[in-house]
């Protein structure tokens, strides 16, 4: 599949990145992106600014500028929908899976199936070589293992390049049966205010992402697919630096252990200490650290958040914030079972089969096993079209639905242990937020973590929204997490929850 879209001229404005020239025929941006520009502006104006006025001011007006094409956007869906094309959709889903998720999904849109395309072109000239695992890894987490000067993109074909100091790095991890892994994260520097090592390190837990290796935050982030990028770009512009991990098996070797608590805890953890190490960047050991993520990122934020005092005591961790935390996958799973979301249910099989060391023929039938192979090479958009609605009870050897079959062994105690606050707590100010109309992750999942850390004695801030759906309630959290970001950085004592929780 080819890309037959040609960029159009970039202009750089001083001390920002490039603004856009638009393109002929109005180049579009993915729906819900709009969104995202309205909190990444929301997000300028409320974080701490790290610059002069006139900066400022640059940026400002490049926000503008997306906010237009973003527009352009809007008025083409008020439109009508459009047919897909065998060149816009992704390998493997046909136009009409993409097509009728579409038209079922209030979340998936055109635009989504068009990224989830180009990112199978685009992640492909990410430099190989760089991610293969060496023979013998260093003793110590956290350790560097090698690095290179990368790229950051907003946009799929390159329109946009994020005026960003970007290295990628692989450093050295355990996961959760005690083997060393290696793993890759991306550190992003704003150019603007110099090199100072007592800026606030924001380590920036992904959200799903999918299985395939072309998936890996780091590949998407230099290809200009990774959704997450708005929100990496606004805490740039705010004068943080970034960490984006990738977590253990995405991107290097072996499948990536998708909700597993300890292997998501340390490779948040050690992604921090590894940028701190890294050649060239401004980062020191004192660095003030804060730990984010919504979704998977929220469940691995979480999690490092409750095992950071023992994993990584060193770290100079001042915060974190964690949005629709997936802290019991027993609840979520009665949630999404045989739902639009089935590709989670999937990932997460996967994530247990590597894990765990389990055969999946055991417990999945022919074409159990063909959507798990499938599924282990994909990305979310494609996956989310490909497993849609198949009831998973026709994908068991015994006729059991997932929710019901992992109510006994080998899963129940496997997905036990991954249930977060489960006699856990963070020793630092939180924020856990969660809106009530989530259709992925249930409300009452991300208020029973709340309560339990703060039976435990943690300071949690619990900040509801109603706004609708999974990705909705993500951008109607952004301005609120940008100010508890910016307080607690700040050395303001966030109001606790807990007398109402």
């Amino acid at each position: 599949m080819t890309n037959s879209v040609t960029p159009c001229p970039r202009r750089r404005t001083p001390g920002g990145p490039p603004a856009v020239s638009p393109p002929r025929g109005g180049r579009r941006l993915a729906r819900g992106a709009g969104a995202a520009l309205s909190a990444a502006a929301l997000l300028l104006a409320v974080m701490p600014a790290a610059s002069a006025e006139p900066e400022q001011l640059a940026v400002e007006e490049d926000l503008a500028e997306l906010e237009q094409l973003w527009q352009q956007r809007q008025e083409a869906d008020d439109a009508g929908p459009a047919d897909l094309t065998a060149e816009q959709v992704p390998d493997d889903v046909t136009v009409e899976e993409a097509e009728a998720a579409v038209e079922s999904s209030a979340e998936l849109t055109e635009e989504d199936v068009h990224y989830a395309a180009a990112l199978e072109d685009l992640a492909q000239g990410t430099d190989e070589d760089f991610y293969a695992v060496p023979a013998e890894l260093p003793d110590q987490d956290g350790t560097l293992i090698r690095q290179q000067a990368a790229t950051f993109y907003l946009d799929p074909i390159g329109l946009i390049e994020h005026d960003a100091e970007v290295t990628r790095i692989m450093y050295r991890t355990t996961d959760s049966n005690g083997q060393a892994r290696a793993a890759v994260a991306t550190v992003l520097e704003p150019r603007r205010g110099g090199d100072d090592p007592q800026r606030p390190l924001i380590v920036h837990a992904p959200g799903t992402q999918g299985l395939g290796d072309q998936c890996a935050p780091s590949r998407q982030l230099a290809a200009g697919t990774e959704y997450e990028g708005l929100g990496v770009a606004a805490a740039l512009e705010a004068g943080y630096a970034v960490v984006m991990p990738d977590y253990i098996g995405l991107g290097t070797e072996g499948m990536h252990t998708y909700m597993n608590r300890v292997d998501q805890a340390h490779a948040v953890l050690d992604a921090a200490r590894a940028a701190q190490e890294a050649e060239g960047v401004a980062l020191g050991p004192d660095s003030p650290v804060h730990i984010r993520g919504y979704s998977q990122g929220g469940g691995a934020a979480a999690a490092a958040l409750e095992s950071a005092h023992e994993h990584a005591p060193e770290l100079n961790l001042i915060s974190g914030a964690a949005g629709a935390v997936p802290a019991d996958l027993f609840e979520v799973g009665d949630m999404i079972d045989s739902s639009l979301y089935n590709a989670f249910l999937l990932f997460a099989l996967g994530g247990l089969v590597e894990s765990e060391g389990l055969d999946p023929a055991e417990f999945l039938n022919d074409e159990g096993l063909a959507r798990l192979e499938q599924a282990s090479g994909q990305c979310t958009v494609s996956a989310l079209i490909s497993h849609m609605f198949v009831d998973t009870a026709t994908l068991t050897v015994d006729g059991r639905a997932f929710t019901e079959l992992i109510q006994d062994e080998p899963f129940a105690s496997a997905l036990a242990a991954q249930r977060i606050g489960d006699g856990r707590a963070p020793d630092v100010p939180v924020q856990i937020n969660h809106s009530l109309l989530d259709d992925v992750i249930p409300y009452s999942t991300g208020r029973g973590l709340a309560q339990r850390w703060c039976g435990e004695g943690a300071r949690v801030t619990f900040a509801s929204n109603v706004a609708p759906t999974h990705v909705g309630g993500h951008v109607a959290s952004m301005p609120g997490v940008a100010l508890f970001t910016a307080a607690t950085l700040n050395g303001v004592t966030p109001v606790s929850s807990c007398w109402r929780l």
